[in-house]
């Protein structure tokens, strides 16, 4: 294996040539200093000043002005389709899940408790493998953390923040679900703790 001279600069545009291709997941495509290996077996170094999302970028251009182009890896996800798109996107929100919205349908990583729940919910759930390129932050280059929120009826609340990112955010936020024990039903929150 040989090695490239370490990464310069991001480019928004491609460029007019095209040394070659590094392939990362979703999750490798959030980085801040990483040593990256093309298709064509040629390592090189990507040393940023922050977490940086490389899905709203072309590629690299190298300290010795050759360019590497970002592509997104094949990845197992769920295919989400059905007449009530806006509401499964709502189910899936509320879980902190990252989804790539499209006009017919819906994308998420492979998640069989998720797969479950929007079965139950009425939509139509295949299991594929593509690229996964979801909605970034509304905020920015933000990512949604995946929170896991277990079973639908909301009782076990277990979080994971299964992204590596080395910023820091501080928010609280309370979830309220309705719950009829026949007693006419009751509203209990479950707060989120500060991270």
């Amino acid at each position: 294996m040989t090695d490239l001279s370490a990464a310069r600069r991001l480019l928004k545009d491609a460029p007019a040539t095209c040394h070659d291709v590094v392939v990362l997941t979703y999750d490798e495509r959030l980085i801040r200093r990483k040593r990256l290996v093309t298709v064509h077996d040629e390592g090189f170094l990507v040393d940023l000043p922050e977490v940086t999302n490389l899905d709203a970028f072309w590629g690299f251009e190298l300290a010795d002005g050759r360019t590497i182009q970002v592509v997104a890896a094949e990845e197992a996800v769920l295919e989400i389709t059905g007449a009530d798109l806006a509401r499964y996107a709502w189910h899936i929100g509320n879980r902190h899940t990252p989804c790539q919205v499209e006009p017919d349908r819906l994308v998420i990583r492979a998640d069989h408790v998720l797969e479950a729940m929007l079965r139950q919910l009425g939509a139509g759930v295949r299991a594929t493998s593509e690229p996964f390129a979801p909605e970034v932050g509304a905020y920015g280059m933000g990512r949604p953390m995946g929170h896991d929120h277990g079973p639908a009826d909301g009782h076990a609340h277990s979080h994971s923040h299964a992204e590596s990112h080395a910023h820091s955010h501080s928010h609280s936020h309370a979830h309220s679900h309705d719950h009829d024990d026949g007693h006419g039903g009751h509203s209990h929150p479950h707060p989120h703790p500060k991270s």
